[in-house]
């Protein structure tokens, strides 16, 4: 499968800076972010893509509308790929102002608050990435699924640290990673 993490938000352009939580709850993208996700967009153009598996966070969905362009595929929005809750910028929207922003995908079968209350904790954001790594390696499109979701929770499934708009191939049959260090 591919995973691709959000391009740059503007909480990543202040935090990558001052090292301080700048509080902007569910972020957009910076017009870098922007350049970021139609990047990768050109990048999985040749791809036979049969499906994209999107976190409800606003910048994961901006950063898959050039693909999307591209690949005219299914999207599955799902809250069990978010980023792991750490900081302001990991509080979500609700599922009815998504569905106003992005009318084109579906919202209906998210939990109101979606998002994980208080800070999450690494083993949690680690089951998660276990049930899921579990559940694509079950699928047979898990070869040609695409993920868009966040560094700590790619980190979590892969025990790889990429960057905002980076592209990874990956194989949900691996082992799990061990020994992974969560610091942003």
């Amino acid at each position: 499968m591919y995973l691709l993490r959000h391009g740059q938000s503007y909480f990543n352009l202040h935090f990558s800076t001052t090292r301080v939580d700048p509080g902007i709850e569910d972020p957009e993208l910076t017009p870098l972010g922007a350049e970021q996700a139609a990047a990768a967009a050109l990048q999985l153009a040749g791809v036979a893509l049969t499906r994209v598996i999107i976190s409800p966070y606003t910048r994961a969905l901006q950063t898959a509308e050039p693909v999307l362009a591209i690949h005219k595929v299914p999207a599955d929005i799902m809250h069990e790929v978010r980023e792991r809750t750490a900081f302001v910028c990991d509080v979500g929207s609700p599922p009815d102002l998504l569905a106003a922003r992005f009318p084109h995908h579906d919202f209906a079968h998210l939990p109101s608050r979606w998002w994980h209350e208080g800070v999450e904790s690494l083993e949690q954001t680690i089951a998660r990435a276990d049930a899921f790594r579990a559940h694509m390696a079950a699928r047979e499109d898990s070869a040609t699924t695409l993920l868009v979701s966040h560094w700590a929770f790619i980190l979590a499934l892969t025990g790889t640290s990429i960057t905002n708009g980076e592209l990874l191939q990956y194989d949900p049959k691996s082992a799990a990673p061990e020994n992974m260090e969560f610091v942003p």
